[in-house]
């Protein structure tokens, strides 16, 4: 499995991992998308950005459950953004599928507090 954060979503969009053409653009896409998981609760607190393909998933999530979801988040932002699909109906199941794994990422880091048990 690829390590690297750019390489894993240049993979996902299709294009030669390797390849440097469009990394500054897709970069741009891939931080946004960080940026935002991290408002919602995923990834460090303190901030993550993918400068290269230097920058693993690892160092921005360690062994986390989240990782799958993270990944297919970070991708379908990108491909948003980078590259949008020319039909209207895969661009809206796309935005919805971003939308439905923001709600289930922030339930999995913020299940809600448990009600007392002494009330």
């Amino acid at each position: 499995m690829e390590t690297s954060i750019l390489k894993t979503i240049r993979s996902m969009l299709d294009m030669d991992p390797d390849e440097e053409v469009y990394n500054n653009d897709i970069l741009i896409h891939i931080n946004s998308a960080i940026m935002t998981l991290i408002q919602l609760g995923v990834g460090p607190k303190d901030g993550f950005v993918v400068s290269s393909a230097a920058d693993t998933w690892n160092e921005f999530l360690g062994n986390s459950k989240l990782l799958e979801g993270a990944k297919q988040y970070i991708y379908i932002k990108t491909r948003l953004g980078f590259d949008p699909p020319t039909s209207s109906f895969v661009v809206e199941a796309m935005k919805a599928s971003a939308t439905e794994l923001e709600s289930r990422l922030n339930m999995q880091v913020d299940p809600g507090e448990e009600a007392d048990q002494n009330e």
